[in-house]
């Protein structure tokens, strides 16, 4: 097994700390933000825990935000790292929010491929908010196509 060693990078953000890389972030912590962000049932099994340190790990790349110890805040990347890339699980708590703490978690993602196609699939209430960090909506001619798997595992009762 190849073991690749990642250069972690810090830089602060009106004071807020922010983590470049995905190694040594426990997956507690990654399940606690997502349970309060909604993302995640608190029913989910503990030992499904991996799957958040798994996830990011195999990101291409990834930015945390913390306030001292706690775990405010992420994204991750999934990439090709030459030509796409597709921001995924852009997260804040709350009470950071509204702050620029989010444009500046884009900006410092798409940085990584400044001149590649980069995509992210939301929900309609985050459209202006991604508008404003420089992405548009699709049209007939430029729609992203996608297939569900995950909910549809779960409606199909394959998944809790």
């Amino acid at each position: 097994a190849v073991h690749r060693q990642e250069a972690i990078m810090y830089q602060y953000y009106k004071g807020i700390l922010i983590r470049e890389g995905t190694e040594g972030i426990p997956s507690q912590q990654l399940r606690e933000l997502s349970e309060k962000m909604d993302w995640c049932s608190p029913s989910m099994p503990q030992w499904q825990n991996e799957k958040f340190s798994i996830a990011l790990r195999n990101s291409a790349w990834a930015f945390t935000v913390w306030d001292k110890e706690m775990l405010a805040g992420m994204v991750r990347v999934v990439s090709d790292k030459v030509m796409v890339a597709s921001l995924q699980d852009l997260m804040l708590l709350p009470e950071y929010r509204g702050k620029g703490l989010g444009k500046f978690l884009v900006k410092l993602c798409r940085q990584k491929l400044p001149d590649g196609n980069w995509s992210v699939r939301t929900t309609p209430e985050n459209y202006d908010f991604y508008i404003k960090c420089g992405f548009s909506m699709p049209d007939a001619n430029n729609a992203t196509m996608e297939y569900d798997g995950y909910i549809l595992s779960k409606t199909r009762g394959d998944r809790k």
